[in-house]
């Protein structure tokens, strides 16, 4: 499996998330605590939009593990962004190649996942034939998780987010059920416009991986009055997390089983999410 986290706030440069926690995203791709592999090392991705410029987003990726990786620590050290997706990979049995690792990009959208379609290898041409005509040919990798943004896309992402994506996971249950698949889908996805964020946690056996979001920072400055950098992000700032990034009272909230989140100006909010067919 993956670990991931998308960040939406104040413009930031990306090494304040990516290196500096104790239990960063770079540390879990050795060390990741809540993970089914303690280590990520098929390969990472970061992808991140232009203060300013929320259209279409830049993406990074490499092969080589984030934790050795000098091009990333660079753009890391240099790059501020209002909202960006980092993420490392562990394989589910895909090659480990640049079109395969997260996150993925169409127009200015954005998505990454963490987590599997099981008996992908059996379900892939029913699934394949189900991305529209016009999108097909956009599909550059061979990973379950591209495939899920496709139909996601195919189903009115652009539209519906949520809507799209719960029809994107009847189709793949639909499929893998006709296919004897008991469980088809495990999945916490992340998917965004440059302008609103969403986060989804659903598996079909009801066991999901790991997810957080962060609590709202008004009240962690309540909590936490000597922290400065809290001080110098605004109230809608948040992250959303495979796992927490530190050890900080308050700071961390698990994304309940069966539900989505909508991170944008103004509150945000939690709803139940499950699978729609047709």
């Amino acid at each position: 499996m993956c670990r991931w986290l998308a960040y939406s706030g104040t413009p930031i440069p990306l090494d304040t998330i990516l290196y500096r926690p104790a239990h960063s995203l770079i540390d879990q791709s050795l060390h990741s605590r809540l993970g089914v592999e303690t280590t990520n090392g098929d390969g990472f991705g970061i992808g991140w939009y232009a203060p300013g410029l929320a259209t279409t987003p830049a993406i990074f990726r490499d092969t080589a593990p984030a934790w050795s990786n000098r091009n990333l620590r660079e753009i890391a050290d240099h790059v501020r962004s209002p909202l960006f997706f980092a993420h490392i990979r562990a394989s589910t049995g895909t090659a480990v190649q640049q079109t395969n690792c997260h996150p993925f990009r169409h127009g200015r959208w954005m998505w990454m996942h963490n987590g599997a379609i099981d008996g992908f290898h059996r379900t892939r041409r029913d699934l394949a034939l189900a991305v529209a005509p016009e999108l097909f040919p956009h599909i550059e990798g061979s990973t379950d998780s591209e495939m899920m943004f496709f139909l996601a896309l195919t189903f009115g992402l652009e539209a519906d987010p949520p809507g799209a994506v719960a029809r994107m996971a009847g189709l793949v249950e639909r499929t893998g059920h006709e296919h004897g698949v008991e469980f088809p889908l495990q999945m916490t996805a992340a998917v965004t416009d440059g302008q609103r964020l969403w986060a989804f946690r659903y598996s079909s056996r009801g066991a999901s991986r790991s997810l957080y979001y962060s609590t709202r920072v008004e009240n962690l400055r309540a909590l936490h009055p000597d922290l400065e950098y809290l001080r110098e992000v605004s109230d809608e700032t948040r992250l959303i997390v495979s796992e927490p990034l530190g050890d900080l009272p308050g700071a961390w909230n698990e994304v309940p089983e069966g539900s989505y989140g909508v991170v944008r100006p103004g509150a945000d909010e939690l709803f139940p999410f499950s699978p729609q067919s047709g």
